[in-house]
């Protein structure tokens, strides 16, 4: 396993609503949205999961549109406005989610090919399903698909997700 592949993606409940409803919403298109928070951290001890602090929704922008039911792409002037927003919160783009409204919740071959690895990836597949992919370089050369691995889906308490303070709820 190498090294600087994350074990575990945070994401609390109410960003885990928000998303799969920001996806469902476009089908029988795939639908897309980029993730903004904290990337992974590693130091003494248990390396912390990179955590999703926001749902960022974006618009399907394939070229064709009769091909949007199985693929997907993202404007890149929302890439930008993400990064700017997410800058002084301290947060970044961590990847990005989509649906596949007629397949499970695994990258696809394309979704390999087109991805800029190292990439994060969240998948909301046809059976509701969610699932988490670390997609890199592949081993066996430049000229090889990128290879994708899954990663674990933790829901962290809220109060720690807000930095412990309790807010009463």
């Amino acid at each position: 396993m190498d090294s600087d592949w994350p074990e575990q993606l945070a994401v609390d409940s109410h960003q885990l609503t928000v998303l799969r409803a920001v996806l469902a919403a476009a089908a029988p298109q795939e639908g897309c949205a980029l993730l903004l928070g904290q990337p992974a951290r590693s130091g003494a001890g248990t390396p912390a999961p990179a955590h999703v602090k926001l749902i960022w929704p974006c618009l399907n922008i394939w070229p064709q549109k009769e091909k949007r039911c199985g693929r997907f792409a993202l404007d890149p002037r929302e890439q930008l406005l993400a990064q700017k927003w997410g800058r002084p919160r301290g947060w970044q783009v961590l990847g990005t989610a989509h649906s596949h409204p007629s397949s499970a919740a695994i990258p696809s071959s394309t979704d390999c090919a087109w991805a800029f690895p190292p990439a994060l990836m969240l998948i909301l597949g046809v059976a509701a399903e969610l699932r988490a992919w670390w997609i890199v370089e592949s081993a066996e050369g430049s000229s090889a698909l990128p290879a994708a691995r899954e990663l674990e889906l933790i829901q962290p308490d809220v109060r720690s997700f807000r930095g412990g303070e309790d807010l009463g709820e």
